[in-house]
């Protein structure tokens, strides 16, 4: 595993200064298609670090309120899609796009496969620096909407969730279905698929590389934020020993302390889905859905 880089707590202090000192100035467009009789949803534009303006999909339950509340984080890919109608029903929902997937990809346009080696050669060109950026910026203004129970407010993804949850305390509650950067460079050796496969095509063509990635890579690994992380956590565990598997996660969810608990992943996508919402909801103080409800026309 990479050590936590000494400049750990300089280069994220510096981000969030950063965003600190630049304004957000969101615009709501109402989606009428989206929306229904028990939701609305609304387009979002915000301004993140760059600067650099970037979308997002936001609902909120037709209702006197305030409700609890769940930041998406961006999937790896180029699309993400609204909020899932159930989701829309109970909680006030932001699902982001960051900088160059699609609805954010002026003037950048993410390239897949190469998104995750743009840059990495310096962690301050590092792409994804300005993508935690944009998730920590749609975090702030999930926080500040009214309509939000401040008491009530979840965060859900992959291990990124964990990199924003060590920045931003006021989450209750963590879920980490995969993992993304942890141990990134060694997990590169395990397996040939994508998006760790770009890590492999990278050093093989630039092999004098590989110290600046690791280097760069220190700096994301979730297993250095995780002793941060406040809120009440799940992250999904498999039951082999591939790269969710508890031994190759131990370091993870040590480092996650007695706050953790361990899902034992099944890969049946609906029943998984529905364990997992019935856990966010019973953090969030809400009823559960299943993902096999019908969902209306």
């Amino acid at each position: 595993m990479t050590d936590k880089p000494s400049h750990f707590e300089t280069y994220w202090g510096r981000l969030d200064d950063e965003l600190a000192n630049l304004s957000s100035r969101p615009v709501l467009e109402a989606l009428p298609r989206h929306s229904s009789e028990h939701f609305t949803v609304y387009a979002v534009r915000l301004t993140s670090y760059g600067p650099y303006r970037i979308f997002g999909f936001f609902s909120m339950p037709k209702g006197s309120g305030p409700f609890p509340a769940l930041f998406e984080v961006p999937r790896y890919g180029s699309v993400n899609n609204v909020p899932h109608w159930n989701d829309r029903r109970r909680y006030v929902v932001l699902t982001l796009m960051h900088r160059g997937q699609r609805l954010a990809d002026e003037p950048y346009a993410a390239a897949y496969p190469g998104l995750l080696t743009d840059g990495i050669d310096d962690p301050d060109k590092f792409i994804y620096k300005g993508i935690v950026a944009d998730c920590l910026r749609g975090v702030e203004f999930l926080l500040g909407r009214p309509e939000v129970d401040a008491g009530r407010v979840g965060i859900r993804g992959n291990d990124l969730a964990l990199l924003v949850a060590a920045r931003r305390h006021a989450f209750r509650a963590v879920q980490v279905e995969a993992t993304f950067f942890y141990r990134a460079l060694e997990a590169r050796h395990m397996t040939d698929e994508y998006p760790l496969e770009e890590l492999n095509d990278y050093v093989r063509v630039r092999p004098s590389a590989e110290a600046a990635v690791a280097a760069t890579l220190g700096l994301f690994d979730p297993v250095h934020h995780a002793p941060a992380v406040k809120a009440a956590t799940v992250l999904g565990v498999g039951p082999g020993l591939g790269l969710d598997g508890r031994t190759w996660l131990r370091p993870l969810l040590e480092a996650l302390g007695a706050g953790v608990e361990e899902y034992q992943l099944t890969h049946r996508g609906g029943d998984d889905a529905d364990w997992f919402d019935a856990w966010l909801a019973r953090q969030l103080g809400t009823e559960p859905m299943s993902r096999f409800d019908p969902v209306p026309g």
